[in-house]
C-alpha cells in the first residue's frame, strides 16, 4: 500500500524520471516558461524550487550541487547570474502554474509553468491593483475626546455670535417675502401708466377727428 509516499512517479522508472526533470528543469530556467501536463509541472515545481534557492548563496559548492542536478552548464550560468539577483528577496514560490485547458489527443489537462518574476504583464497588473490602505491609531478616540472638550469650552463671544446667526436668515426671509410684493406694485404702477397713455392717445385721435370735421364743413360752405 501507498502509506505517506507523495512522490509522482509519472508512470516512468527512477532513472527515467529523473532524466525528465532534469531536463524541464534546465528548459524553464533557460526559457523561463514551459508547456507541459499537469502531474509533470507538480513535479517539476517540487524539484527545481530548492535549486533556486540553494542559487542564493553563489560558491562552488552551490554550484556544484545544481549542477549535478541540471547536468547543464548553461542552465547553471544563468540560474547563478540572472535569475538569483531577482529572486533574492522572495521567500519561496518562485513558480506558477497556469492551466490552458485540455490536450487533443488523449485529453490530458495542460498548462503552463513559469517563473514567476519574468511575467512582466501580471507583474504590472497587480501593481495596478494594489491600493493604498490607511490604517487607525489607537489614539483616535482620545483626539475625539479632546475635541469634544475643545468645542465644549468655547467662548461667549463665539456663543453670541451663533445666536446672530438665525436673525440673517430671518432677514434674508423677509427680503424675499419682500420682493414678490414690490414686483406686484411694479406691475400695478405700469398697467396704469399704460392706461393713461392710451386715453391720451383716443383724446388726441378724438380732437383731430373733430378738427377734420370743422374744416370740411367749412370748406363746403
Amino acid at each position: 500500500m501507498r502509506h505517506a509516499k507523495k512522490i509522482n512517479h509519472l508512470g516512468r522508472t527512477s532513472p527515467h524520471r529523473k532524466a525528465l526533470l532534469s531536463n524541464m528543469a534546465a528548459s524553464l530556467i533557460l526559457h523561463k516558461r514551459i508547456a507541459t501536463t499537469i502531474p509533470k509541472a507538480k513535479a517539476l515545481r517540487t524539484y527545481v524550487e530548492p535549486l533556486i534557492t540553494r542559487s542564493k548563496e553563489d560558491t562552488t559548492h552551490s554550484r556544484r550541487i545544481v549542477f549535478s542536478y541540471l547536468q547543464d552548464k548553461k542552465a547553471v550560468t544563468e540560474l547563478f547570474r540572472n535569475i538569483s539577483p531577482k529572486i533574492m528577496e522572495r521567500a519561496g514560490g518562485y513558480t506558477r502554474i497556469l492551466r490552458t485547458g485540455f490536450r487533443k489527443g488523449d485529453a490530458a489537462e495542460m498548462c503552463i509553468i513559469e517563473l514567476v518574476d519574468y511575467n512582466l504583464n501580471m507583474l504590472e497588473a497587480t501593481k495596478d491593483a494594489k491600493k493604498t490602505t490607511t490604517r487607525r491609531s489607537r489614539r483616535g478616540g482620545a483626539g475625539k475626546k479632546s475635541g469634544a472638550v475643545a468645542s465644549a469650552s468655547t467662548t461667549a463671544s463665539e456663543l453670541g455670535t451663533k445666536k446672530t446667526t438665525p436673525k440673517t436668515t430671518v432677514e434674508k426671509d423677509e427680503k424675499i417675502i419682500e420682493e414678490p410684493e414690490k414686483i406686484e406694485e411694479e406691475a400695478i404702477v405700469e398697467e396704469a401708466i399704460v392706461e393713461e397713455t392710451i386715453v391720451e392717445e383716443v383724446a388726441t385721435v378724438e380732437e383731430t377727428t373733430e378738427d377734420e370735421e370743422a374744416s370740411s364743413t367749412e370748406d363746403s360752405k
